[in-house]
């Protein structure tokens, strides 16, 4: 049997990078995973990958009534949830003179506001003793060139968990940070990274972070896997960098 056997998991942005790594390892860890994504094409292939029954539910995580919808499924499909990883996010490298209102709101929108909506939204049907992780940043913690109002953001989220990880604590309900340094997923394409500059790109961040690369989706998804299971048993309202030491630098 699995860590995560008889789990139900619903993991928003869990079509691509950290999110469908996360939500494969919690399907071969025996969780019934439900994933959540903007486009029902994405969606579809992402469950395909996934495998192990997996569902997938479209919408935008920026959009409350997505939330309620995905409360009301997990509800009337499975009863009750046990965890919950607020993983979709939204990262558009600008120097703060030039960033646009509507940069700005798209960013905080999806990075925040989804964020606490979606956990409101889910807690009354979370079970006791469940776990929810949040996808932050370490731009949240280090100065990272063009990224304030990311990092703005994602500094939202760490707040977030220390008040929940208070607030639920008579249910038991454990809530941690998840924080990726640079992953080598298809955000980078999503950034405007030309394939040619992609070697110079690695080799920079290589040299940026003390173990020397990028780090890969799948040793997120172990990191996340950790704080959803009984392995983290007793760790609750802390921010676990998972960063290759480059916020030590």
């Amino acid at each position: 049997m699995g860590t995560l056997s008889g789990k139900i998991a619903v993991v928003t942005g869990g079509n691509s990078g950290i999110g469908l790594s996360a939500a494969k390892i919690f399907a071969d860890e025996g969780a019934q995973v439900v994933i959540t994504g903007r486009r029902q094409q994405a969606v579809e292939e992402a469950i395909a990958q996934i495998g192990a029954g997996a569902l997938g539910i479209q919408g935008d995580v920026a959009d409350v009534a997505h939330h309620d919808d995905v409360a009301q499924q997990i509800r009337q499909r499975f009863g009750a949830l046990d965890i919950y990883m607020a993983n979709a996010g939204l990262n558009t490298i600008t120097h703060s003179a030039e960033v646009s209102e509507a940069e700005y709101d798209a960013q905080f929108a999806v990075n925040t506001r989804g964020v606490f909506f979606g956990v409101q939204k889910l807690i009354p049907i979370m079970r006791n003793g469940g776990a929810i992780i949040l996808t932050g940043s370490l731009a949240s913690e280090k100065v990272l060139d063009g990224h304030a109002v990311y990092a703005g953001s994602k500094a939202a989220i760490n707040a977030f968990a220390r008040s929940w990880a208070i607030e639920l604590k008579f249910r038991c309900i454990r809530v941690n940070v998840l924080s990726p340094g640079p992953v080598d997923t298809a955000i980078l394409e999503k950034l405007g990274l030309p394939f040619e500059q992609r070697g110079p790109f690695e080799k920079a961040m290589a040299e940026a972070i003390p173990l020397g690369r990028m780090g890969q989706p799948e040793e997120l998804a172990k990191a996340a896997l950790f704080l959803a299971s009984d392995a983290s048993s007793f760790v609750t309202g802390i921010n676990l960098r998972v960063d290759g030491g480059m916020a030590l630098l």
